[in-house]
């Protein structure tokens, strides 16, 4: 894995240890050689992975809409930064750009995120593994939805490990690492669907 997409909020939480974490996260993968790509912003947890990475000589690939860039969020201080026109354009490239996903903390538009890079990997769009970081069980009751899914038939037998799961940085990316991909949609027949 050279580059990795990082999914998070860009908001601040009272609560510093999310912030903490999103630096953790960026200097744990500059530190491994890996790349990250994520949202393009200074704010919030955004901006924290962005310095973790950067104040650790990482590379740092930043995406954000033109909107978002019009408003003064973008980080001027990334590697690069792609200004695209819109969120779906945005979420293509972060696909596009990186091996893998992994999702920190965050809010609606984060949820969008690895909802999106599951289901293309679901589909056969990538083959990429997507790791979500339960960091402070933040993630518990997503983990269960999801198996919960799983249990009533709405994800099949053969995708229930695309979304990998630890609640420490450096076992994600050893189960990330290690990720086989799955046999997509769109190489099934209509049997095993």
């Amino acid at each position: 894995m050279k580059r990795l997409a990082v999914y998070c909020g860009s908001a601040t939480p009272e609560d510093g240890c999310y912030i903490d974490l999103a630096y953790e996260v960026g200097a744990t993968l500059a530190k491994r050689g890996i790349g990250v790509v994520y949202g393009g912003g200074r704010l919030g947890l955004m901006g924290a992975v962005a310095k973790g990475a950067l104040e650790n000589d990482g590379e740092v690939i930043g995406v954000i809409p033109e909107a978002l860039a019009g408003s003064e969020v973008a980080n001027t201080d990334c590697t690069e930064l792609h200004v695209v026109s819109g969120m779906h354009e945005r979420k293509k490239a972060f696909t596009d750009l990186s091996d893998g996903f992994i999702t920190i903390p965050g809010g609606v538009g984060t949820m969008d995120e690895l909802w999106e890079a599951i289901s293309w990997a679901q589909l056969g769009y990538h083959s990429n593994p997507v790791g979500l970081l339960n960091a402070f069980g933040f993630y518990d009751h997503l983990i269960a939805h999801n198996a919960h899914m799983a249990a009533v038939g709405f994800v099949r037998p053969a995708h229930h490990g695309i979304m990998i799961w630890d609640g420490d940085i450096e076992g994600l990316l050893g189960k990330m690492a290690a990720y086989k991909p799955h046999q997509p949609i769109f190489e099934m027949k209509a049997d095993d669907l």
